[in-house]
């Protein structure tokens, strides 16, 4: 059995919250470059080119990438023989997130209650997926989720004649009405399967994939390659202002369904695709 400190946990949570608003990723940045010299509109390139400046200016200035930094998404993977010291694991991550937000000065956007709508003041509480594995490890992954790119999210529940080609059309149709509000070059996370909450859960899961990372069944594999072929066709482009770089990467995550269901969810991150992960 492995006990962890939850006070680590804080820590290591605060960090992530302020890193991840204020970097972007790797596969971000070498998605950028690929774009710029594949983008064939002249417009869409100095776009590109602005995103990655904005970046830079960002990671220098410890600023945030943007004004919008998120509701804060958490995937927990926790092994069967971890258990956490001197505080729930909830507790912690919520801590973490308060500090994170508070110390990074970064924009609180948390209403306490979806009616009333009265702000949090501190950016909690978080949103928490946990999952027990086996071992004595715990993994961590911090999404910050801006709304412009959340609230373009979509699920249908598909009948399973509708096959492969209704799966495809309710991506493309999904993308093309989100247009430029997700703030395009956008990843794209698509959940299949399970029920109705669980093909939402895969979508979001998806999205914390690195782009380029294809799925390790063929069929899957295809099937992202196709719609972000055709997701580049639609000519919204960066920021949606035309071009042949409306999508980055599509990522698809699969699992067993009913007889009777073909569940299909679309959850879209922004440029900037916020996330970081932390094994303890």
């Amino acid at each position: 059995m492995r006990s962890i400190d939850a006070n680590v946990i804080v820590s290591e949570v605060k960090r992530m919250c302020i890193e991840c608003n204020y970097q972007i990723g790797s596969d971000v940045k070498e998605s950028f470059l690929r774009a710029l010299k594949t983008e064939k509109s002249p417009l869409g390139g100095r776009i590109i080119g602005d995103l990655l400046k904005n970046a830079e200016i960002a990671a220098q200035g410890e600023l945030p990438i943007c004004q919008d930094t998120g509701m804060a998404v958490v995937f927990v993977e926790i092994g069967i023989d971890v258990t956490i010291r001197h505080m729930s694991l909830k507790d912690a991550i919520n801590e973490g997130v308060r500090q994170g937000y508070k110390e990074g000065y970064l924009r609180k956007s948390v209403v306490s209650d979806p009616i009333i709508r009265k702000n949090s003041g501190d950016n909690t509480p978080a949103v928490i997926h946990y999952e027990v594995v086996d071992g004595d490890r715990l993994n961590i992954t911090v999404a910050s989720k801006g709304f412009g790119s959340e609230n373009m999210s979509a699920l249908k529940m598909l009948k399973p004649a509708d096959g492969i080609d209704g799966i495809e059309n309710f991506v493309v149709d999904t993308i093309e009405k989100a247009g430029s509000n997700p703030c395009p070059p956008i990843i794209v996370g698509v959940g299949i399967g399970g029920t109705f909450e669980k093909a939402a859960l895969l979508a979001k899961k998806a999205l914390m994939r690195p782009i380029g990372k294809c799925h390790p069944f063929e069929h899957i594999a295809e099937l992202e390659k196709r719609l972000l072929s055709r997701i580049n066709t639609l000519n919204i482009g960066p920021q949606g202002l035309g071009g042949t770089t409306t999508a980055l990467g599509v990522n698809a995550e699969v699992y067993p369904t009913h007889i009777a269901g073909l569940p299909v969810a679309v959850n879209i991150n922004c440029h900037a695709s916020r996330h970081l992960t932390h094994e303890f």
